[in-house]
């Protein structure tokens, strides 16, 4: 979301968001010097509120929700979205106090709209909230941008964010550089929506234990596991993941499936109390084994979400391309597609670049044809 503070040196409004690869600032307007600095900090503070609830609308769109009856959550969704043409109204013409009263709307995102709007008329500077308009309004085109897989201009700091559902644009976006490079460029995380990113390394995932399964012999729900052994993997996410996916579930619901869960719970819901109720059977083992009174509870192995439900889709991206790395150390030792004649005692540092060069672009190659080979499942 779009952050809002003043200068005080400057006596400057000024937006600040995150790209992937750093923050960028931008001027909104110059304020009056001596304006007073309460409400100066309220109208950054609401038209800071006013980003969050925008952006909450693509993190949590309706289409992900799992009814939009109404006043069920993805009715309340939906009703947010439509709010977006309420905001210039909402900040012309906020709710005032009358008779010691003040409605207050249900939307947040309107009723940050309002507050800005109250701020502004306090301020009484027309120029202010002339410029307040064109902010919101570029804010909210960015919103929109990004649904669309529009990640260009202010809309890039979706990159940040982590949402229950993908674009298909994203995710096509995203498949074609795992195509380029099927360990994961580094654009995958500045230039792509991490949930959609996550979508196409899950279906690469796929494709680089199968490779790895035929030349190895495991399978491929457990070629992670092995490549563990020879380095340190957070093999337990993608391992889930392929597990999901040989279930049948497809990239993309494995992938808005982890990332819903652990959204839900970062917003202190819960969200499958069957499932943590299966998890908690042993819970008496395992904490007989694991407990004691000085235990950490990170010690204990008990998680309600396997990823970090500050980041999950971030967080999963990262472990697949992971999953990824790990298939290519286990197919590696198994690979003899490139032995070499080359007495061992002749080799240097050049000779043994040169061969992990073909042994890297040889699995790439053989990750290529089978993920293009099951290119109907990321459909």
């Amino acid at each position: 979301m779009t952050r809002y503070c003043i200068d005080p040196g400057r006596h400057e409004l000024i937006a600040t968001w995150g790209t992937g690869e750093g923050d960028i600032a931008t001027p909104v307007a110059a304020v009056p010097a001596g304006t007073d600095a309460a409400v100066l900090l309220g109208l950054a503070r609401a038209l800071t509120h006013l980003s969050e609830a925008a952006w909450r609308t693509y993190t949590h769109p309706a289409s992900a929700a799992a009814s939009t009856d109404p006043n069920s959550e993805g009715w309340r969704r939906e009703e947010e979205r439509k709010s977006f043409d309420e905001v210039p109204g909402a900040i012309t013409r906020p709710n005032l106090p009358q008779d010691g009263m003040l409605d207050v709307e249900y939307s947040p995102l309107v009723e940050s709209a309002h507050r800005a709007g109250r701020a502004l008329h306090a301020l009484g500077d027309a120029d202010l909230t002339d410029a307040v308009l064109a902010e919101t309004g570029t804010e909210l085109a960015a919103v929109e941008n990004a649904e669309l897989g529009d990640l260009t201009g202010r809309a890039r700091q979706a990159v940040l964010l982590s949402r229950e559902g993908a674009s298909p644009v994203q995710v096509a976006a995203a498949d074609h550089l795992l195509e380029q490079n099927p360990f994961g460029p580094g654009a995958l995380f500045t230039d792509i929506d991490p949930t959609a990113a996550a979508v196409a390394a899950a279906h690469w995932l796929a494709a680089a234990a199968e490779v790895t399964a035929e030349a190895t012999g495991h399978t491929p729900t457990t070629v992670l596991l092995e490549a563990d052994n020879i380095e340190a993997l957070p093999h337990e996410t993608p391992t889930l993941v392929l597990q999901l996916l040989q279930a049948g579930a497809s990239p993309y619901d494995a992938v808005t499936g982890l990332v819903r869960h652990a959204l839900h719970i970062a917003d202190g819901l819960l969200p499958d109390p069957a499932a943590l109720r299966e998890q908690l059977d042993n819970i008496d083992d395992t904490l007989a084994q694991h407990a004691g009174p000085d235990t950490d509870p990170e010690d204990t192995g008990l998680r309600l979400t396997p990823l970090d439900p500050q980041r999950p889709a971030p967080d999963l991206l990262e472990d697949l391309l992971a999953g990824i790395h790990g298939c290519h150390l286990l197919h590696d030792e198994y690979d003899d597609e490139d032995d070499l004649d080359d007495d061992l005692e002749d080799w240097n540092d050049e000779h043994a670049e040169q061969r992990q060069n073909r042994i890297h672009s040889h699995f790439a190659q053989l990750v290529r044809e089978v993920a293009a080979a099951h290119h109907d499942r990321l459909i």
